[in-house]
């Protein structure tokens, strides 16, 4: 049996790196463990800040414990062995980068799109450079996010739902992403809080990237709005059975939104699942 000495090894993608960090805080009461994350949403996410956890039937990463690995060792060449949906998947979470925090990330996204979805190494690593440069700012500054570390979920409350409700597998966690970022994106602009021009342009961007924008009608068809917000009340970011969203003012301003008022979050869900 491993030993309180012994150290761990996260080899694989996000699932794979959240089991086992968190089979590593718990063993023990915690023992030290590598990561080494093999796709590019683990790479620039998962892999960094110390969160772990496990889905539960009721909500995604409804266990799970801090536990920050002792170093994470991060190989760009595997990127080359992902199939195209994965890669895109990761380039949810790095779009999401620039949306929440980063406009001039954002801009050079749109630049180096094409180059990014062809797989070129050096603008790959750069990608993953800067988003794990932001993870970590941000991590450092609020590592149990108690503030500003809830901004990283950004249309994640919106994902998990989605996720949850679908049974974990309709969607890749990258697509979902997509689709709650537009889901907080049209929010904001309904509450008159940000541009439809910004929400439009991460649209496309998300597009470019073979990501969803929307709630695929294969999916629509079989989700209830009220079961949806059902799960979003089970979201880690509520306070006091309050709801919290991440919503943002234009790409790169996002900010935490307290008492969101529910009527306006089913109708949100309402509209989106009938194609609107």
């Amino acid at each position: 049996a491993a030993e309180r000495e012994d150290e761990g090894v996260a080899l694989g993608g996000g699932v794979v790196g959240d089991l086992a960090g968190f089979a590593a805080a718990c063993w023990m009461r915690g023992v030290r463990y590598l990561q080494i994350p093999t796709s590019l949403l683990a790479m620039v996410d998962s892999s960094v800040g110390g969160k772990t956890a496990v889905d539960l039937p009721q909500g995604k990463n409804l266990v799970g414990a801090f536990h920050q690995p002792c170093a994470v060792a991060i190989d760009t060449d595997l990127l080359a062995t992902l199939p195209e949906r994965e890669l895109s998947a990761g380039l949810a979470e790095v779009v999401k980068y620039g949306a929440l925090g980063d406009a001039p990330f954002f801009a050079w996204l749109e630049q180096q799109a094409d180059a990014l979805l062809a797989g070129d190494p050096l603008v790959l690593a750069e990608a993953v450079r800067r988003s794990c440069e932001h993870k970590a700012r941000v991590v450092v500054a609020d590592e149990t996010e108690q503030g500003e570390r809830a901004l990283l979920n950004f249309g994640h409350t919106f994902a998990h739902a989605i996720e949850t409700e679908t049974g974990y597998g309709a969607l890749l966690h990258g697509e979902a992403v997509a689709i709650g970022m537009m889901l907080a994106a049209r929010m904001s602009s309904e509450l008159g809080l940000a541009p439809l021009l910004d929400a439009a342009l991460r649209a496309a961007l998300l597009e470019r990237f073979r990501l969803p924008v929307a709630i695929p009608a294969e999916l629509a068809d079989k989700l209830d709005p009220s079961a949806l917000l059902s799960r979003m009340r089970l979201d880690k970011k509520n306070v006091s059975g309050r709801l919290r969203l991440i919503l943002w003012r234009r790409i790169g301003h996002a900010f935490v939104a307290e008492d969101v008022d529910s009527h306006h979050v089913l109708e949100v869900l309402t509209d989106a699942l009938a194609g609107g």
